[in-house]
């Protein structure tokens, strides 16, 4: 118990900080150590931590991921934004378009992954329209987290909580889907209000500027089908991870790409982590920690524990913090726990720059190109919408409940 104590500490602690303060060691190492150290002090067996991985959750993130790649390697995102661009004439209706793409994609592609590919292109539209980028760049980290939160499929997270607590997936997401759309028409509100001055101008760009490569039709038609379909599958309740590997496996059979180009969009260090994770927490459960804890803890409410969700997942991040609150879930009412966490642990990825995975990829991929978005330039805008939709929140699930 001691030690699993001591191993699930250190791994809090990189992932809080984001690396070791002594060694050159990030999340996916912290991970991998954790892991190791669990095996080798005896809290578990080798062939325990092996059933300790939820394989479910590791198949239908990377699953996921096959297929975001493979929309990417097509270019489905470089056609959406410069065929957005091409059909507006405000700066303001670009940024209404930035956010619901950014907020559709998220829903159905992961958002981390969505962040990674469309922040590039947002950029490269924000120069040639000589554009102050940063209100748009928001946008996209604001509108990736929102609107991930709207499906079991939009954010790691939330994957691991749809295969943990197998709720059925259109039933959660007619539940997320008002709060992600009105924390979408927030995001445009608060940006077009705070950035009035920058968003005021009319978008003059030449014709041949807004030219991008041609789409490949059949790919593309080939993309939106097995997209559609592999929803849709998950909708009437198939094994998802079955639903998604079948969809990946479609899409690589290919003439015209080359795997590696969609292999290259993969996360693996993601999957590290997933991996890792399960290995220290199944230590910790095996050792009798968590049982002991939860014991000497009074049942809290419904309202005390989204609070807990927004603040745990702000401190250790959202996977870990999912999954430590999952032993809090009691067995009566358990749906709405469940897609209590999916939600408010989403949601709270905003509130900081450090939130989330999704808000740290804008700021790196701004700042390679010279663009930089201050703790503070976020903070006034995450802080107060996060904190208005986690109330809206609460008051929606109070009436549910």
């Amino acid at each position: 118990m001691v030690y699993s104590a001591l191993i699930l500490s250190l791994v809090l602690i990189i992932f809080t900080l984001g690396k070791s303060p002594f060694f050159r060691v990030d999340r996916a190492g912290a991970s991998i150590i954790g892991a190791t150290l669990t095996i080798i002090t005896g809290v578990m067996t080798f062939d325990q931590a092996v059933k300790t991985v939820d394989y479910r959750t590791i198949i239908l993130l990377f699953s996921m991921m096959l297929i975001s790649s493979y929309m990417n390697v097509i270019g489905l995102f470089d056609f959406l934004g410069y065929y957005a661009m091409d059909r507006l004439k405000t700066a303001k209706g670009l940024l209404g378009i930035v956010i619901g793409m950014t907020g559709l994609l998220s829903a159905f592609l992961i958002n981390d992954i969505v962040c990674l590919l469309f922040t590039p292109i947002v950029i490269s539209l924000c120069r040639r329209a000589k554009l102050q980028p940063i209100p748009y760049l928001l946008a996209v980290a604001l509108s990736s987290n929102i609107g991930s939160a709207a499906t079991l499929i939009g954010n790691p997270q939330n994957i691991l909580i749809g295969s943990l607590s197998h709720l059925a997936f259109g039933w959660y997401m007619l539940l997320a889907l008002p709060i992600s759309i009105l924390g979408l028409f927030l995001v445009y509100g608060v940006l077009a209000k705070v950035y009035a001055q920058e968003l005021s101008q009319p978008l003059n760009l030449p014709e041949e500027q807004l030219r991008t490569k041609p789409i490949p039709r059949i790919l593309l038609i080939k993309g939106i089908v097995i997209l559609g379909a592999v929803v849709l599958g998950f909708s009437l309740g198939p094994e998802p991870a079955l639903v998604a590997s079948l969809g990946a496996a479609v899409l690589l059979i290919t003439r015209r790409l080359k795997p590696n180009k969609v292999y290259a969009g993969i996360d693996y260090n993601l999957l590290v982590i997933f991996i890792g994770l399960f290995v220290v927490v199944g230590g910790v459960e095996q050792s009798g920690l968590f049982t002991l804890l939860i014991g000497k803890i009074k049942m809290i409410n419904f309202q005390a524990f989204t609070v807990l969700t927004v603040v745990l997942s702000n401190i250790v991040s959202n996977v870990p913090a999912v999954m430590l609150l999952k032993f809090m879930i009691p067995a009566e009412h358990s749906s709405l726990w469940w897609a209590n966490m999916a939600i408010f642990s989403t949601l709270a990825g905003n509130l900081t720059i450090t939130g989330s995975i999704a808000n740290l990829i804008v700021v790196e991929l701004a700042k390679k190109s010279g663009i930089k978005i201050g703790f503070g330039d976020y903070l006034r805008i995450g802080f107060p919408i996060t904190i208005i939709l986690v109330l809206i929140g609460m008051l929606y699930f109070e009436v549910l409940i």
